[in-house]
Formats: structure tokens, C-alpha cells, sequence
């Protein structure tokens, strides 16, 4: 249908018609709203103003210098954190509660796990972006690089750097920067200083986010260099530390660079204090404790619970020259279990999974092995208000009710772990297993659960790296054959254990994540169909289900505090009750012990250790 025709119409009608149009444009369509900020809050508003000069948590006159001595867990053969290849130190137990890494500078800081707030969840502050601007529907966002920051050979940080970085973690990067910013739609170079993300997907403010966290490469140095490949020359780098020696495997030095050009930034005024960092790594934390112990480091995180209880009664720790404490902390206690493989066709069985979750004894373990010192964790996300209640709010059934596939049990009975007296002996526990398996076609026949079709036992391997665990792991074994289940156990060495989850080459492990009170486009990597497959990916139990699909979507983009908690407590509920894990335990606080060495800000950070604020002391 033809509205309307411009044969015949005279310029001066032509010119008058424009002018009306764009008269109309103007008042019925207002001009974009543009915010410029310096920083940026997914929820609700940033806690510090555009003037603040430093975070509540630090000693802004904290003293400059000094060696300190930290120890590593494991081992290491690469310094390019940023692909499959190798093992990088940040790759290692516990490394990024140093606060002080190999990694490079992010656009802003604040919710990357390597470089985050104190006291601010799902907030950001500018780094090597000064400010940001970003319209009402951050349908994209552009980053003002500051004018100061440079590269540690003082070559500027420049946009095409940044769009470098971009296009070199999605080609050649690790998977999960392809999880991360799959809704990128392109990265460009606005002004040498001024670089551009246009923005897709339905959460587009927590994508943003996500774009802050884009570790910045010099394009120039990575120039005929190959990105995908581990190596051990420390890259060309922007923060306050540069890695000085390094020997594969044993020990890696960090200085402090004089000339750090973020120095004065308000992100990192009362931070990063020590002149130099050691780090030395130890395979067994037997040997660590005793070089502890000896004063080859300086400070511990105590991970065995035994050893807390009883391995501090030495000299150094009753005069005082050692300091043992408990500092509390509000973090998401993050997820530690025992994963199952479901692509292996013997846990294909939501059945077969729950049975064996039944006869893991925590209670006995917790009591014979950690006296009792820690919680059992009971969510993906525990220890923080997005964890699922024991039943779903009228809106998450509501929620819930959506989706036709969903066992209705879900929305009726509350989600519990199979819990005993802590005695040793679980035999109803073993009971209800067994009637779980003979409902999914397995019978016990001369003290081995069989297939009646073709007599194949239930037995499968349980992959461990960490040999502080073979205790725990043993005890489970020990009750699994009670039942006639046969599991073994095979300890490896770091460097095979990633080769092994990078393939998805195991039955069950034991892994833990760090989690955040924001959850956000990580879930994908963690738990959608499409990762299922991906080598690398952080799908290790292999989850294809709809369900899950849409509720992470649902997470990523919810736009409120309520809604998040709601879509999160769903997607929790939903993943708990198909038991592609076996909750494993958690504390609310750390367990460490330092060298009386040092002074510490007054203020602990509630949502991580902080260890770079604190400073060596002079009065020693």
C-alpha cells in the first residue's frame, strides 16, 4: 500500500516536509540519555562517589616495602593464564587469595575474582578505564582509557589494545571467554584512547560488567608471538607487580614496579605494599606446614581441620612470634562436591546418583577427620541469601509450575541430604540406596551390584589430585562397598588432573569454585547444554537439561536484587534435586597463620582476605 507520493511536490514543499519531520523527531523522540560514570553497579547504586579517594578497608598511608614469602600448592609449567595449555599459578589451590598474580590489567576492577571489592558485590570501579559511558539500554558501552596507564616498557594502553585482547581471547582464548562474551556483538576503536563494545543478549548491564573484566595484552608485544601456547617468559604486563625469575614448578618473584603508573588511583591507594613477593610451591602440605613451621614463608591457610585443631602447639606460636587466627568473612561459601560425569551411561541415572550421594557419611567424616569444624553444604550457593529454601515461594512455584518436565516433587518436598548420628554406621542410609538402585534395574548378587541383562558390575574411578583428601575419599569407598559398589581411587599429579577435566576423562572427582553474590554469565560455562561438550569448559558434569538452560539464562539477565534471588534459588532447587553432585563442606571464615611481621588495615574486607592491603612492619 502506497502512503504517500513526491510527484508533483515543489523543493519548497520538499524542504518544509523535512523540517516538520524533523521537528516531529525531535519532540516525540528524545535524544539518547548518556550516562558517564566512574564506575558501574549492577544492582542499585556504587557505594563510593566519583571523588572517593580510597576503600573504607585500607590504610591509605601504608607503608611501602619489604619481602614476603608466600607459599604455593602444586605446580606449575606456564605463565599464560588465558588458554587450555598448561598450568598457570592462578591455576593452583588457593593462589588468588594472594591478591597478587600474574594476570593483566582489567578495564575496570571489582568483580573479577583476580582483582575484587572488599566490601561492594557485582560492583566496579574504572582501572585502566578512567570513566565509562553507556546509554539507559546498555545497548553498548565505551571505556576512556586513563591518559596515564602504560605497559611496564611505558608504551601506552591504547584502544586497539583492547580490541585486541577481545578478538585474541575469543579466537584463541580458554572457553570460558567464549562463554563469557558470546553476546558481544563487535569491539572497535573509537579515538586512540576511547573503545567501543556494542552489546547484545538480554542482560546487557551485566554484560558490561563483563567487558570490565577484559584483561588488557599489548598488541604490540604479542605481535608474532604465538597466544595459544604455554610459556614461562613473564608477558608484557601493566600492574604493580612484574615477575623478575620464575623456575617452572618451584618458585616464581614478584616486584613491586617503581613506576607503576596506578599507583595514586583510588582502587589502589593502601594496596599492594610489599616491595617483593616469593612464592615458593610445595607438592604436599605436610612438607609446606614443617617449611611453615622452619620460617620459609610467612604466611599459612590452613586447609586441614586436624592440623588446626592440633598442629600449632610450637614455640614460635606460644611466644607469640607466630599469630594462629580466625578471621570470619561473608563470602559465598563456594562449591566443593564430589562432581558426577553423566556422560559415563552408568550415571545417567538421576536414581544411581542420588543412591551413592546416600551413603557418603558426612557427619562420621566430619567428626573422625575435622572435628567437627565445618558445615554441610547444602546449595550451590551457600552461605549467601541466593541459596533455596526449604520450599519455593509462592513466586518460585509459580516459576517452577512453567515447565512441563519438571518432577512435581520438585515444588512439594524439601531438598535434603541423607544425614546420619556420625557413628560409622549408615545402614539405613544403605537401605534406601539399595532400594533407589533396584528401582533403576541394579541387583546385589554375592556383594556386587550387577546388571540382571548383562552382569556388569556398578564400578567406576574416583579421580583425586589432592592427598589430603584420600582419607575422605577411602571412608567413602569403604561404605560404597558395603552396598557392593566397587570404586577406586587414583592419585595424580596437577598437571594430569587438568589434562583429565580438560577432557571431561573421569567418573567422579572432587572439585570446589568460587562463587559470587552476583552470579553472572559464568553460570553458562558451569552448567548449560551447550558447554556440555566443549573441551575445557567447566560443564564437568556433563548437564543437558532444558530446565537449567532457561533458569541460567533467567539469572544472567535478571535486572533487580529480588528477581536474581528468585531465578537463583530456582536454578539451585532444580540442579540439587537432579544430584549431579555430592555436597561436600565449607566454613565462614579462614583458618591462617602468619609470621608476626606484619600490620593490617583495622577494617576487614567482608568479602575476601585482602592480604595486599597490609603492609610489613617497621618496629620489628
Amino acid at each position: 500500500m502506497q502512503f504517500f507520493s513526491w510527484k508533483g511536490v515543489s523543493t519548497a514543499h520538499t524542504v518544509l516536509l523535512c523540517y516538520i519531520a524533523l521537528l516531529f523527531c525531535q519532540q516525540g523522540y528524545p535524544k539518547e540519555q548518556i550516562t558517564v560514570s566512574h564506575g558501574l553497579a549492577l544492582h542499585g547504586e556504587l557505594k563510593y562517589p566519583a571523588n572517593f579517594k580510597h576503600f573504607d578497608y585500607v590504610n591509605p598511608s601504608a607503608l611501602k616495602g619489604g619481602e614476603v614469602k608466600l607459599m604455593g600448592h602444586g605446580s606449575f609449567d606456564t605463565l599464560n593464564y588465558y588458554t587450555l595449555k598448561g598450568i598457570s599459578p592462578m591455576d593452583t589451590p588457593g593462589f588468588f587469595q594472594y591478591s597478587i598474580n600474574e594476570l593483566n590489567e582489567t578495564l575496570l576492577m571489582g568483580t573479577a575474582e583476580t582483582n575484587r571489592l572488599g566490601d561492594e558485590p557485582q560492583s566496579a570501579y574504572g582501572l585502566l578505564a578512567e570513566t565509562i559511558e553507556y546509554p539507559d539500554d546498555f545497548s553498548w558501552i565505551i571505556f576512556n582509557l586513563n591518559p596515564k596507564a602504560h605497559f611496564h616498557d611505558n608504551s601506552p594502553v591504547a584502544a586497539a589494545d583492547v580490541v585486541f585482547s577481545y578478538n585474541t581471547l575469543i579466537k584463541h582464548g580458554h572457553p570460558r571467554y567464549q562463554a563469557a562474551y558470546q553476546d558481544i556483538q563487535s569491539a572497535s576503536v573509537v579515538s586512540p584512547r576511547k573503545v567501543k563494545f556494542t552489546l547484545g543478549g538480554t542482560n546487557r548491564k551485566s554484560l558490561a560488567l563483563r567487558v570490565g573484566e577484559l584483561p588488557v595484552f599489548s598488541k604490540k608485544y604479542w605481535q608474532g608471538k604465538d597466544f595459544k601456547q604455554a610459556t614461562l617468559t613473564p608477558p608484557l604486563n601493566s600492574g604493580p607487580y612484574q615477575i623478575t625469575d620464575v623456575k617452572a614448578g618451584h618458585y616464581l618473584i614478584f616486584e613491586r614496579v617503581a613506576n607503576y603508573w596506578g599507583k595514586d588511583l583510588p582502587v589502589n591507594r593502601g594496596r599492594y605494599n610489599f616491595d617483593k613477593i616469593k612464592v615458593e610451591f610445595y607438592r604436599d602440605l605436610t612438607v609446606a606446614f614443617e617449611a611453615f613451621k622452619a620460617g620459609r614463608y610467612d604466611l599459612y591457610f590452613e586447609s586441614i581441620a586436624k592440623n588446626w585443631k592440633q598442629g600449632y602447639d610450637f614455640q614460635a606460636v606460644h611466644s607469640g612470634s607466630i599469630i594462629k587466627a580466625t578471621v570470619p568473612h561473608q563470602r559465598p561459601a563456594g562449591l566443593q562436591a564430589f562432581f558426577f560425569n553423566t556422560r559415563r551411561p552408568f550415571f545417567q541415572d538421576v536414581r544411581v546418583r542420588q543412591a551413592i550421594s546416600m551413603v557418603f557419611d558426612f557427619e562420621w567424616i566430619n567428626k573422625q577427620y575435622f572435628y567437627s569444624a565445618y558445615k554441610r553444604t547444602n546449595s550451590y550457593f551457600a552461605n549467601t541469601d541466593l541459596a533455596s529454601q526449604p520450599l519455593p515461594s509462592i513466586a518460585e512455584k509459580q516459576l517452577l509450575s512453567q515447565y512441563s518436565g519438571l518432577d512435581k516433587k520438585v515444588l512439594t518436598t524439601p531438598f535434603t541430604l541423607s544425614k546420619t548420628q556420625g557413628t560409622g554406621h549408615n545402614r539405613k542410609q544403605q537401605r534406601q540406596a539399595l532400594k533407589l538402585l533396584k528401582q533403576a534395574g541394579w541387583q546385589l548378587q554375592q556383594g556386587k551390584l550387577i546388571t540382571p541383562n548383562n552382569h556388569q558390575p556398578l564400578q567406576f574411578e574416583a579421580l583425586a589430585r589432592n592427598r589430603g583428601l584420600l582419607k575422605v575419599w577411602q571412608a567413602f569407598q569403604k561404605n560404597l562397598r558395603r552396598i557392593g559398589i566397587q570404586m577406586s581411587i587414583r592419585l595424580v599429579d596437577s598437571a594430569e588432573f587438568k589434562r583429565r577435566l580438560d577432557q571431561f576423562d573421569f567418573d567422579i572427582t572432587s572439585l570446589a569454585f568460587t562463587q559470587s553474590l552476583a552470579p553472572n554469565q559464568s553460570l553458562r560455562n558451569l552448567f548449560q547444554s551447550k558447554f556440555a561438550e566443549t573441551k575445557g569448559a567447566l560443564n564437568f558434569s556433563g548437564i543437558k537439561n532444558s530446565i537449567v538452560d532457561d533458569l541460567v539464562e533467567k539469572v544472567v539477565t535478571a535486572q533487580t536484587r529480588p528477581e536474581l534471588r528468585l531465578y537463583t534459588q530456582a536454578l539451585d532447587r532444580v540442579l540439587l534435586w537432579q544430584h549431579y553432585i555430592i555436597p561436600n563442606w565449607y566454613t565462614d571464615h579462614y583458618r591462617v597463620a602468619y609470621w608476626n611481621k606484619f600490620n593490617k588495615p583495622t577494617t576487614q574486607p567482608p568479602y575476601y582476605f585482602g592480604l595486599e592491603n597490609w603492609w610489613i612492619k617497621t618496629d620489628r
